[in-house]
């Protein structure tokens, strides 16, 4: 990243960590800080490069030289580092903290990796002066084609070793995005945000499907909610995950109450729990996460009407859920599908009885992937008729609760699901 490129991206950091700054909570703003509204210093004169390239015995990497074009040293970069070394300090990690060479290459049980991680940081570059128990520095010996060397945060907190970026500037981007994840300040950043996960929306309602995920993705980066509620509907489909990771929807209280979890969230991960845990009688794994009593009323009304005779799972919209249960009732009448007259009973809709004789499961199951494999088309047709629940509704994972459709639908059928326009798009 050039000088020119530097300057804005750092002149809203430091406005937006200002802005959010937490007089009762956070370390006092320096003066200079608050006067200039700047995180940074006076950019480094040309001498002052030259001798630390001169000190280090190798050219700086492009984006940190940028970097310093612009200024000599930074202030809180991201949460767990406080201050950014200028060209007088920046050096080596063996001359300047020798205690995470000491603690990390150490052989703890892993003689290779231990070997390995002393090696990277007895020739690190350390760039960060101060942090939570946490440091920041260069590979030198790791160099892509534009010169840009291989940059780590390692936080001994973390449970993890040094984690790689591929630049400077890579690693200072991720610790912008963590800053915002932690405490979304409101600004220009936030409002860009806003505006690409509302346009990836409209796009993943339109059919697309790799795009608006890698927007949805990189805005969960920086704590975007919406974003992750958004992305994993779509991974759901596409990982087939059976609302694994919609379990998030708990993480923020507001989600319960929007309409997308009534509708598809709470009986996709009620479905997953009954497949996991047969028989039990309640979703304690929901409970571990804290709802509110609102969300227990909730759970404890849809575990009620599941368990009443007739009971179907509604799939969305009037026209979408016709189309779905029409085929639900025609896939009932196979008999690799339909509730045997004999005692021994399934415990599920395309599960076999325990004891049937093995040239008759086979034939059982192959018809049974028959019929799923011919109603497949009448399913991903039907998706054109759906509608969301509301503005955090983008995709039918509703689907993946009824046990049938959830062997139906393998990744790339959930694929095909989310390449159709829906939604009136």
């Amino acid at each position: 990243m050039e000088r020119e490129e530097w300057r804005p991206f750092l002149k809203r950091w430091s406005e937006e960590w200002i802005s959010s700054h937490d007089p009762e909570h956070d370390h006092a703003l320096d003066a200079d800080v608050a006067r200039e509204g700047w995180l940074g210093f006076a950019p480094a004169p040309a001498k002052a490069i030259a001798r630390l390239e001169e000190r280090l015995g190798l050219p700086l990497p492009p984006s940190l030289r940028g970097f310093l074009e612009v200024t000599d040293g930074w202030r809180d970069a991201g949460m767990f580092i406080y201050r950014l070394g200028g060209t007088a300090e920046i050096g080596f990690m063996r001359d300047m903290d020798a205690s995470w060479i000491a603690a990390y290459g150490h052989d703890h049980g892993d003689a290779e990796y231990a070997a390995a991680t002393g090696a990277l940081l007895r020739r690190a570059v350390q760039i960060s002066l101060d942090g939570d128990a946490s440091v920041l520095f260069l590979d030198p010996d790791d160099i892509d084609d534009h010169g840009e060397w291989a940059a780590y945060e390692l936080a001994s907190w973390s449970g993890e070793g040094p984690q790689r970026k591929s630049s400077f500037y890579d690693l200072m981007y991720d610790l912008y995005a963590s800053f915002h994840a932690l405490r979304r300040p409101e600004g220009e950043t936030r409002r860009t945000w806003d505006a690409r996960v509302e346009e990836a929306r409209l796009a993943a309602l339109g059919g697309e499907i790799d795009g608006p995920l890698t927007v949805l993705t990189e805005a969960e980066r920086f704590g975007d909610t919406r974003a992750t509620l958004l992305a994993d509907q779509l991974r759901t489909l596409l990982q087939n995950a059976g609302g694994r990771r919609l379990i998030h929807a708990f993480e923020d209280g507001w989600i319960h109450e929007d309409p997308v979890f009534a509708s598809d969230l709470l009986p996709l991960m009620f479905a997953q729990h009954e497949r996991a845990y047969p028989g039990t009688s309640d979703l304690a794994f929901l409970m571990r996460q804290g709802g509110s009593g609102s969300l227990r009323l909730m759970i404890a009304d849809y575990r009620a009407r599941v368990r009443e005779p007739g009971f179907r799972i509604r799939f969305g919209n009037d026209e979408f859920d016709r189309a779905v249960h029409a085929v639900l009732d025609r896939l009932s009448a196979v008999p690799a599908f339909g509730v045997p007259k004999s005692e021994e009973r399934r415990h599920r809709p395309g599960e076999f009885a325990v004891g049937t004789a093995p040239e008759t499961l086979d034939a059982e199951r192959g018809e049974a992937r028959r019929a799923l494999d011919e109603a497949w088309p009448a399913i991903r047709d039907a998706v054109r008729l759906w509608r969301p629940a509301g503005d955090h509704h983008i995709a039918p994972v509703v689907l993946l609760a009824d046990p049938l459709l959830a062997q139906m639908i393998d990744q790339e059928r959930g694929r095909e699901i989310l390449a159709v326009p829906r939604g009136g798009r």
